[in-house]
Formats: C-alpha cells, sequence, structure tokens
C-alpha cells in the first residue's frame, strides 16, 4: 500500500461529504420558497351544466349539438387544474335547478350554467348566491354572473357582409337578388338577431338590396323548393344566398344544382359545423380544393371549442383576477382559403 494513499483520499472524502450537504440544503430551500416552479398548483372543482347532452337535439338553431359542447368542456379541462362535474340540465326547469342544487351539497367551487329557461336561470342564480358559489353563465344571462356568449348580430352582419363583397367584386353591374333561408319565423332572439346582422351587413354593401326570408322551418326538403321556385321567379338574377344554419347552406346548394342556377349562385351560411369543412374523411364542401363551390363560406360558432373558451375564463374568476361582464365568440367567416387555419386537417385526403 502506498504511504500516500490514506492521506490523500481521506480530504477528497470530506469535501465530498461538504458539497453533498450543501446541495441538500440549496434543495431545500428552492422547494421551500413560495411561488417556484416546484410548488403544486391549487386544483377547483367546477361544475359544467349542459343545456342538454341529447346527441340528436341541435342547439342554438345551428348544426352543431349539446354532446359537442359537453365534450368540448371534457377536452378543455385537459392540462387544467381543474376537477369537472358534468350535469345534464336536459332543456328541463326542475332538472336545472337540482343540479345547482346538487353542486351547492358538493361545494363546488365555481358553476357554469347553460340554459335557456329564465326562470330556472333566476332560481339557480339565487341558490347558488345564497351558498356563495360563484356563476359563469353561457349564451344566457344567470343573475349579475359573468356571461359568454354568441354574439349573433355581429355573425349575421359577417354573413351579410361577405355576399356583398362578393356581389360587388364578381357580379357589379349585374342583377341581385338576395334571400335569407332557414328557420326565419323562430321567434328566439337568437335567430332575430342573426336575420338583423345579415340585412345589415348586405344594405352596408348593397343599399338598394332588400333580402327576401323564406321560412323553411329547418327542413331540408322545404329549403329546397323554396330556393328553387324562388330562383325561377328570379331569373336573370344573380342570387345572394344566407342560411340561418349549415344544414339548410347544403339544401340550397343541391336546390342550385338541380335548377342549373350554379354559375349565379353564392351560399354563406352560419355555424360551421363538420358538414361544410368536414372530418377527417368526409366530403368537405368549404376546403382549399375545392374553391369553385357555391357556398362560399359559414360563420363560426365554434360551439365545439366552448370548453377550451369558458375554461379559463372561470379559472381566472377563481383567482381573483377580473374578467369583464360580457365576453363573445370571436366570429370569423371560414372560407376555402382559411379553413385549414381554423379547422387543422387532421391528415391529408
Amino acid at each position: 500500500m502506498s504511504l500516500y494513499g490514506p492521506a490523500t483520499i481521506m480530504p477528497r472524502m470530506g469535501l465530498l461529504r461538504q458539497r453533498r450537504t450543501f446541495l441538500h440544503l440549496a434543495a431545500a430551500t428552492v422547494l421551500t420558497v413560495p411561488g417556484r416552479a416546484f410548488a403544486q398548483e391549487r386544483r377547483f372543482t367546477i361544475a359544467f351544466a349542459n343545456l342538454t347532452d341529447d346527441p340528436g337535439a341541435r342547439i342554438e338553431g345551428l348544426g352543431f349539438t349539446g354532446q359537442d359542447v359537453r365534450s368540448s368542456f371534457v377536452l378543455g379541462a385537459r392540462g387544467l387544474p381543474i376537477d369537472l362535474v358534468l350535469y345534464d340540465n336536459a332543456r328541463e326547469r326542475a332538472k336545472a335547478v337540482a343540479n345547482a342544487e346538487d353542486a351547492v351539497q358538493r361545494k363546488v367551487d365555481l358553476y357554469i350554467q347553460y340554459c335557456d329557461d329564465q326562470a330556472a336561470n333566476e332560481e339557480v342564480a339565487r341558490r347558488l348566491t345564497a351558498a356563495r358559489i360563484p356563476v359563469l353563465a353561457v349564451n344566457f344571462p344567470v343573475g349579475s354572473a359573468p356571461l359568454y356568449a354568441a354574439d349573433n348580430r355581429e355573425a349575421g352582419r359577417l354573413a351579410g357582409d361577405a355576399l356583398g363583397k362578393f356581389a360587388l367584386t364578381t357580379w357589379r353591374g349585374r342583377l341581385l337578388a338576395a334571400v335569407i333561408l332557414g328557420a326565419t319565423k323562430d321567434p328566439s332572439k337568437t335567430v332575430q338577431a342573426r336575420i338583423a346582422g345579415i340585412t345589415e351587413g348586405l344594405r352596408q354593401q348593397l343599399p338598394d338590396v332588400v333580402p327576401v326570408q323564406l321560412d323553411s322551418g329547418g327542413n331540408f326538403l322545404d329549403a329546397q323548393a323554396q330556393l328553387r321556385r324562388f330562383l325561377a321567379k328570379e331569373s336573370g338574377t344573380m342570387a345572394l344566398v344566407a342560411t340561418l344554419d349549415d344544414t339548410t347552406a347544403l339544401a340550397a346548394k343541391l336546390a342550385a344544382e338541380t335548377a342549373g342556377r350554379v354559375p349565379d349562385t353564392v351560399i354563406v351560411s352560419q355555424g360551421c359545423d363538420p358538414s361544410v369543412h368536414g372530418g377527417v374523411s368526409s366530403n368537405k364542401v368549404i376546403d382549399p380544393n375545392n374553391r369553385n363551390s357555391i357556398v362560399l363560406g359559414s360563420v363560426a360558432y365554434f360551439l365545439d371549442r366552448y370548453g377550451s373558451e369558458i375554461l379559463p375564463l372561470a379559472l381566472k374568476m377563481l383567482r381573483g383576477e377580473p374578467v369583464p361582464p360580457r365576453s363573445f365568440t370571436g366570429h370569423v367567416v371560414v372560407t376555402a382559403k382559411n379553413v385549414f387555419k381554423i379547422y387543422p386537417p387532421i391528415d391529408i385526403n
């Protein structure tokens, strides 16, 4: 054994012990500093009471279902410090109130209410206020709670504006006829606001064009028949068609095709559900490879993304951050030019 062995090894071991002790102390100091990344973020229990979970029921006069909205909340909660409790209001007043009462018993941190029954919303607001549970309303007011909603008039205006600009660019100097097709006699404020917006958007671009309203009641075959009669009556004109939902847009497209009016008809719809922007491998009406489609575009309402839009607002409320009393959907006209930016393709067909 070398005479220098023990004498040289012992000091090095002492240094190692000192370095390890320092590192342990440093690590302990970092972990105990408030607000550092290592601190676990508080989780919140948020309840969402959906308008309806019925997969066959269309909502807001559009092509989306309550199941689409529910799924958006499940997906939107991923990666957020949220434990989600889901309720189905089923468009029933008693059930909406019972759901809120159950949430009170669960002592949830925040309640998101999507219900179109004013009396139910007033009762829900009363009970949750008494329990000191904050509320976030969706599309319909719930007491004085912050509201996230579609801007139906603006969505309609975007459609009318798009039709007007298309006519000025493509059919300048031609004789024009405009029609609003769909459930035009639906007395709901949302549908009537869209109709008013479409009319406003058209008149801003084409002051002399007054759209005719054709009520199909949301019936696909009736929409076809009514538009065919309109096109026959307005022979020699360029037809500007604003539909109140995407299913009616597809009916209008078929009517123009069977009437031989494809070259002089253009359609802008409301909703932008998968029936027009397509799924993974379905036939797409709005697609970069289908730029000659007479369906120019559809105004997006993003009901399939409600969760990712609304849950961050709920977290801001729970963290004490300011939230505006009214937040609106960022509507946009989805066309062949921008559809892949808004709804990126999952695969290449």
